[in-house]
Parts: C-alpha cells; structure tokens; sequence
C-alpha cells in the first residue's frame, strides 16, 4: 500500500514524539534511581549497632563532625564507637577539638581507636581521649610536638629590588614575617607560643597514657614511632585491627556479639534536586576515575598501572 506525503510526514513526527518521550521517561528513571540511592545511603541506621567514625587526612577545625560526635552521644542505638584514623596531623584547634570530642563520647559510651598507616601529631593527639587504642605494626605514630614554620625572603626581594614597607602598632605584630628579619624578641615570642601548646599536649598525653609527665617529655621530641615501638613504650594499648577492637569491645565492655559496624558520617550540606543530581551525573561521568587532587596537599595521585 502506497503512502501520500502526508502520512509518511505524520508518522514521522509521531516517531520523533515517541523518541523524545521515551527519552524523558529514561531520564525520570535514572533521576529517581539516584535520588533513591542517595537517599537510602544517608539514613542513620535506628538499629542497635557499634559506629564507625573515619578520619583520613588533614584534620581541621569542623562543625559537621563536631555535631556527629554530639548526635552518637545521644543515640541511643549506638552501643560503642570505632575511631578509624588515618592522618599525618593538623591545626592545633583541629586536633584539639577532636581530643575533646572523642573524650566526652567516652563518657557516655565506649570508644576504640584503630590507627591506620598514620596518625601522628594531631592525629595522636585525637585517640588520647579514647579507651583504647590499636595500630598495626607497621603504623607511624607519635611526632608528639608543635611546630611553627616562616621563611626569610628579605635576601631575595633585596637582589629583586623590592623593598617591603611593614607598618605595625607593635614589633610582634605579624610575626613571623617573611618580609621582616625575625629579631631575638620575634623569636622568643614565637618560641613561647610554641612552648605554651606543647606543654599542653604533653600533659594530655600524661592523662591520657597515665604515663608520668617526665616520661612523656622524653618521648616526645617530636619523632615518630612505629606501631610496635608505640606499644612498647606504652603509647598505644595494643597491635590489631577493627576485628581486635570488636572483640574487645564484648569482652572488656560487655557490648552484644554479633553487632553490626556501620559508618557513620558528619551530615552533608544540603544541595538542591538539581545540584544532587548534576553531582552524580557529573561523577559518574568522570574519565579519569583513579585520578584526585587532595585539595589541601595538592597532590596528584593516579592509579599505578
């Protein structure tokens, strides 16, 4: 049978509706399966369960995990907590901060640390607060100290030809400065700002290790330890990994067997429908999956091949 222009015009409009439809209707799919995912993987289990709370890298000053620690000390579902660090250190008020958090959580619930490949500075100076505390062998801990670091450039802008113009109320205002030679006086004040916070990290370790405070100092000039000198030296309590933590944790704290251990999270900013499904699309576009800068080390890491 013979088509006129006029149908075969019609049935392919129809055809390119049917396209276009089918395509919104994809779209709606994926749209709700992404939404659902992420929705579901946001619910805070209401199950009795041991928390896992992770610390990788830098640490910060950080409301979101402020409230986490808050938000497991009121939950009553949460039987115990497993700290997973893994960090080379961080701000002074970071490390401080996540001491005291993890020392108030002790209070109301049990708290076990596992340390991972590093946890050092102010990443040992968080498990302090904890219960116990495990590492592996191969673990570096320790760096127990405070450091303060400038440069003098006043060489180099001098061969430049710049000549920095300072103006202060005082002549430790700004320092250390890099434009300004430190003077004895710029260097005994820095000193004892550094002294001041280092006596305080020594006497939490004193508390925390119940180790003597002349011990401490001994131990802490700033070096790092592996997991099996830590434990030697009463730095740590044990070598071991989360399986020795549960196991601890039913056996020392009478916490039930067999519960489950579930990562729990700091809340995430809340994005609008289209900025949460914009991210997934985004990420589940990525090319270059292995490969991430670390935004405060700046490093690049591709996956070795």
């Amino acid at each position: 049978m013979s088509l006129n222009a006029d149908t075969l015009i019609d049935r392919s409009y129809l055809k390119g509706q049917i396209a276009k439809w089918r395509a919104v209707a994809i779209l709606v799919v994926v749209l709700t399966a992404i939404l659902l995912t992420s929705n579901f993987a946001s619910l805070t289990p209401t199950g009795n369960h041991i928390a896992r709370v992770t610390v990788n890298g830098i640490i910060m000053d950080d409301v979101k995990r402020d409230e986490l620690f808050k938000t497991l000390e009121e939950d009553k579902a949460v039987k115990a907590v497993i700290l997973r660090i893994d960090s080379p250190g961080g701000t002074v008020v970071g490390g401080e901060e996540l001491y005291l958090n993890v020392k108030r959580l002790r209070e109301k619930k049990p708290v076990v640390v596992t340390m991972r490949s590093t946890a050092t500075s102010a990443g040992y100076m968080a498990v302090l607060g904890a219960d116990r505390v495990f590492a592996r062998e191969g673990t570096l801990t320790g760096s127990i100290g405070v450091i303060m670091q400038t440069a003098d450039v006043t060489g180099l802008a001098e061969k430049m030809g710049v000549e920095p113009i300072t103006i202060k109320s005082g002549p430790n205002k700004a320092t250390p400065n890099p434009f300004e030679k430190a003077t004895p006086e710029n260097l005994a004040v820095m000193r004892e700002v550094v002294d001041d916070f280092y006596g305080t990290f020594v006497d939490m370790v004193a508390e925390g290790r119940n180790l003597p405070r002349e011990r401490v100092l001994e131990l802490a000039d700033g070096r790092v330890y592996t997991g099996s000198q830590a434990l030697e030296l009463k730095l740590i309590d044990a070598l071991g990994g989360e399986a020795e933590a549960v196991a601890w944790l039913e056996t020392e704290k009478k916490i039930p067997a067999n519960l489950d251990v579930t990562d729990r999270e700091p809340e995430k900013e809340k994005q609008t429908l289209l900025e949460n499904f914009v991210g997934k699309a985004m990420g589940s576009l990525n090319i270059f999956p292995e490969m991430r800068l670390d935004g405060l080390t700046s490093i690049w890491q591709p996956k070795s091949m």
